[in-house]
């Protein structure tokens, strides 16, 4: 499971390892609960074209939402240090400020979020259905993290020796609403390359947000991520730096910036989910040094292009560098004209990092570095596979069934279904405990995967249960 966070874990994993013994305990306590969060099932990645679900391990915590609302709506909760959400609702929409700055800083950031996304890209809120903004701030003892549960915004104080509080930085923020954003609409598996698209995006729009509401021009913008985050003494100007990745910080405690700046330097791991937050330096500098090329305010001019492949038909959950790289060269030459500064800064762009050849070619340090399909899971299943799908359970105790193989289904539901056939979420849903009498189940047989499991219907994220359905209606 992946909890998507700013904070990645080589980062606290180095802390851990600090002279410091209250940094190094903070470190070592915010790892132990990021750890329990992914392993005991409250987070799934993003997964096909769906909303990317998460649900509590146990019974839910807050009451189910009101109607959407067309317009901003936000609530700022108060977690008082415990690791339960939402927590005391301290600040609701149209409410004056309070004497918490942290609450201050979620309810303003929440709002530009909100009005880049309603007023530049005509989307309304996360879902692009009015979804009402909520946060949580005082999350934990002195935790080293922010993150997007699929529902909320999480943010941790920090440690106070190298992170302060998280609410802080406007782009941090941006960044974790976007990661909903991308669940719900191309829902970038989160490990890789496709991963790193997903880190990258967050990334990009993060930093748009900030631009948006400072009103600055790309030449204006500072491109970094998280600046406001360090605190005094650590050698570094923040998290990342979209336009010089490698570059943000080089500190005694949090080590080296490992952010590459092309794909001569892509580095192969297989952790950190594969490096998400490590390789997506790569397309952060595409897009940064596209936007410098062209001018103006980034929003205005590229980010549109970013934009409309994110949340367009063509992407695919498992879509790699090259592939992005050739859909917003394709954007760009659609939206601006074939050979405009737009479409030409765009693929300059992508050249530059050595995704693309300057003809628009893939590189040959591209296609190497592509991650086989299936990641480490398991082997990506072929279109002959056979699977039997089974829906059983609730007071009549109907069933529904249909055997299949994966080449009957439409192209996308077939790369769906290897997707999660390639990787241990149905295993980890399975695993989880929760329920109630008489509830649907369905049961997925799959031999040649050597899949054969049965997860609870409540517990799906919807992806997957939406999945499921088409599977199941033919």
């Amino acid at each position: 499971m992946t909890c998507p966070s700013i904070i990645p874990p080589y980062l606290l994993a180095q802390l851990a390892q600090s002279d410091n013994d209250l940094l190094a305990d903070r470190a070592r306590r915010s790892l132990r609960h990021d750890r329990a969060l992914r392993t005991g099932g409250r987070f799934l990645p993003p997964f096909g074209s769906g909303p990317a679900g998460t649900r509590p391990a146990g019974p839910p915590t807050r009451a189910p939402e009101p109607p959407a609302s067309p317009g901003l709506d936000r609530t700022i909760s108060d977690a008082q240090h415990q690791t339960t959400t939402p927590g005391v609702t301290i600040r609701t929409e149209g409410q004056p400020a309070v004497a918490d700055p942290a609450v201050n800083e979620a309810y303003d950031a929440l709002g530009y979020t909100w009005h880049l996304y309603d007023e530049v890209y005509d989307r309304n809120s996360i879902d692009g259905k009015g979804m009402p903004l909520l946060a949580t701030v005082h999350y934990s003892q002195s935790y080293d993290n922010a993150f997007w549960d699929g529902t909320q915004m999480v943010f941790g104080d920090g440690d106070g020796i190298v992170f302060e509080r998280f609410t802080k930085s406007v782009d941090v923020i941006g960044h974790e609403l976007t990661h909903g954003v991308t669940a719900h609409t191309a829902g970038l598996l989160y490990r890789g390359q496709s991963g790193a698209l997903n880190e990258s995006v967050s990334d990009v729009f993060g930093s748009l947000v900030k631009q948006h509401h400072l009103g600055q021009t790309a030449e204006q913008a500072d491109w970094l991520i998280g600046a406001e985050l360090l605190a005094p003494g650590v050698h570094g100007r923040a998290l990342r730096d979209m336009h010089h990745p490698g570059t943000a910080y080089d500190d005694p405690r949090l080590g080296k910036d490992p952010q590459p700046a092309d794909m001569d330097h892509y580095v192969d791991t297989t952790s950190d989910n594969g490096g998400v937050h490590i390789n997506s330096g790569i397309p952060n500098r595409a897009f940064c040094l596209a936007c410098l090329e062209v001018g103006g305010h980034a929003w205005e001019t590229i980010g549109p292009v970013w934009y409309g492949v994110l949340t367009g038909a063509d992407i695919e959950a498992d879509c790699d560098f090259s592939t992005f790289a050739q859909l917003t060269v394709d954007a760009a030459a659609s939206t601006y004209g074939d050979g405009s500064a737009e479409h030409t800064a765009v693929r300059g762009g992508w050249a530059t990092v050595g995704v693309l050849e300057q003809d628009g070619g893939t590189t040959s340090s591209a296609r190497r570095a592509a991650p086989a399909p299936g990641g480490p899971d398991r082997e990506m299943a072929r279109p002959d596979t056979e699977v039997v799908l089974r829906r059983t359970g609730g007071f009549a105790g109907i069933t529904r069934e249909r055997p299949f193989s994966l080449g009957d289904l439409p192209a996308h539901d077939t790369r769906n279904w290897q997707q999660l056939l390639a990787v241990p979420t149905l295993d980890e849903i399975a695993a989880e405990e929760g329920g109630h009498p008489d509830m649907f189940c369905y049961s997925v047989t799959c031999r040649q995967a050597g899949v054969e499991v049965t997860v609870n219907e409540p517990q799906l994220p919807e992806a997957i249960q939406a999945l499921f359905e088409r599977t199941l209606q033919g």
